[in-house]
């Protein structure tokens, strides 16, 4: 079955709320490659992204990772505001000495919200835990939204995949403007939400949702394939010492700087919780796509709370099935910890 093809099958799959633990959702998008004529080619994507210490660390697992294509990177206010946002995604891919990656700035504030950004979590800058020089490469010409509008209506149908690891007002935004985008999306690996772990930010909500809203609504709702890595899943990929010190044992530019920044990282999450470390949410998005075998899940319905007085931004999974709403996303909730540890450390030595 040619690439094509499996994307029609995908969407019949969604369209007609295909129950169950769905394994061929996982197998199907996740062998991160297409053949044609013997050649194989990597998979393409776009990560939307509002670095943040754990975005870093997924935007260096990508260009680590043959397997996959960075079309380019958009940058959306969360975190941090949009000009630190911008300048992180910057700093980060010269670190990786990609600065011919395009990076486009985007929406500076929530679709219909005032922004709430996390500097009590990841330092004034965003990128706090070592000093990086400041960027040298200039930001790409164009809105964020124009490039995702431009690139999905260039590129072959089903080919581009979306990362977005911060809240999802680009990817919204995209949607709304240009509606017939969302069916040439091959898929959207997120990172946002809670079912079990419930909220962070709020009791009920995880921030990247809590952000915006209305633009989580949205995307959820667009009826492009979404799979969600949840504090759920996220919350079972802690960093220990042993996992820290495996980085920064690397001996690179960016072992140093991912066991430093993951240093800083941690003192949140430990306080917090109680933990031993603290969880890499961004990266599960990445590794998914490299290794989805390392990860679990149930395709189910998920909507988003927009009105509640309490529980704004909450992500309803009904993982149990019982509202008898069609399944639109696949909600991970299991993974490999040690697998994707190990994954992320092979990875990074490359760089």
């Amino acid at each position: 079955m040619k690439y094509g093809a499996h994307v029609t099958k995908m969407r019949w799959l969604f369209a007609i709320g295909h129950t169950g633990q769905f394994p061929e959702f996982k197998t199907l998008f996740a062998t991160n490659k297409r053949t044609e004529a013997g050649v194989t080619h990597p998979r393409k994507i776009i990560i939307d992204t509002d670095p943040g210490q754990d975005d870093a660390v997924a935007i260096l697992l990508a260009f680590a990772s043959p397997e996959l294509e960075v079309l380019g990177i958009t940058t959306v206010a969360g975190n941090v505001p949009l000009d630190l946002t911008s300048r992180n995604a910057r700093m980060i891919c010269e670190l990786a000495g990609r600065s011919d990656i395009a990076v486009h700035a985007g929406c500076d504030r929530p679709m219909r919200r005032e922004l709430v950004t996390a500097e009590y979590v990841h330092g004034k800058s965003g990128l706090d835990g070592i000093a990086l020089p400041d960027p040298v490469m200039p930001l790409a010409e164009g809105h964020a939204v124009d490039f995702l509008i431009e690139t999905l209506r260039r590129e072959p149908p089903g080919s581009v995949t979306l990362c977005p690891i911060g809240p999802l007002t680009n990817i919204a935004t995209a949607f709304e403007r240009a509606p017939d985008i969302a069916a040439r999306v091959a898929e959207i690996v997120l990172m946002g939400g809670a079912y079990f772990e419930v909220g962070n930010v709020t009791p009920a909500a995880e921030f990247n949702i809590y952000v915006d809203p209305e633009a989580a609504r949205i995307v959820f709702g667009s009826g492009a394939p979404l799979v969600v890595m949840p504090l759920d899943v996220t919350h079972k990929v802690l960093t220990n010492r042993a996992r820290v010190e495996a980085f920064r044992s690397l001996g690179t530019k960016a072992g140093h700087a991912v066991a430093s920044w993951t240093d800083f990282f941690e003192r949140y999450d430990m306080a917090k919780y109680g933990s031993e470390g603290a969880p890499l949410h961004d990266p599960c998005t990445i590794a998914y796509l490299i290794r989805p075998d390392l990860f679990s899940g149930r395709h189910i319905n998920v909507e988003i709370e927009t009105e509640g007085r309490f529980t704004t931004g909450m992500t309803v999974a009904d993982w149990w099935r019982v509202s008898g709403r069609a399944a639109n996303a696949m909600f991970i909730g299991g993974v490999d910890a040690d697998g994707f540890y190990t994954l992320l450390t092979e990875r990074l030595a490359r760089l």
